[in-house]
């Protein structure tokens, strides 16, 4: 059996109310995207779990952290743990900027400048990956693929439009 096919896994995500509110269509789509990407394949492993996987997760915004409260399959609630987003506010925004760059230069920039903006947008997604690990370590186990995923979630949810 797979990591991503095991127990240690979540299949549910949601955002609680006025997590990220009212966002615009094309945001939503976003958000449905990155849920669907990583609920396709992950793997999760709360410190404290038991083996009582696989998950629900639902995600709220409080005092500028991301809380993450952690049901079984059967939505009985485990437990829940935060993520400041300080850490993270810097690396959002350049990681926006680069985004918008992104999507400029595929209109009407030559090759090159698209392929270099690109990796210099995944490697930001790789260092906000490695901080998510880094933060949730003593929380969550999670792999590097999972950990793009869901910062790929997390940076969804702090969109604006």
């Amino acid at each position: 059996m797979t990591e991503e096919s095991g127990s240690e896994r979540l299949i549910y995500i949601e955002f609680e109310h006025g997590a990220g509110a009212h966002p615009s269509p094309d945001v939503a789509q976003e958000r449905r995207i990155a849920i669907y990407d990583l609920l396709e394949k992950n793997h999760f492993s709360p410190t404290e779990s038991a083996g009582q996987g696989p998950y629900a997760l639902r995600l709220r915004i409080a005092d500028n952290r991301l809380i993450f409260a952690l049901e079984t399959e059967a939505s009985h609630a485990l437990r829940e743990f935060s993520l400041s987003m300080s850490p993270f506010r810097s690396l959002m925004k350049d990681y926006a900027t680069v985004c918008e760059s992104y999507f400029e230069a595929i209109r009407t920039a030559p090759r090159a400048r698209i392929e270099a903006i690109d990796m210099g947008r995944r490697g930001l997604h790789d260092e906000g990956s490695e901080l998510l690990r880094e933060r949730l370590k003593s929380d969550a186990e999670l792999d590097f693929d999972t950990a793009r995923r869901l910062f790929t979630l997390i940076y969804v949810l702090h969109m604006r439009g």
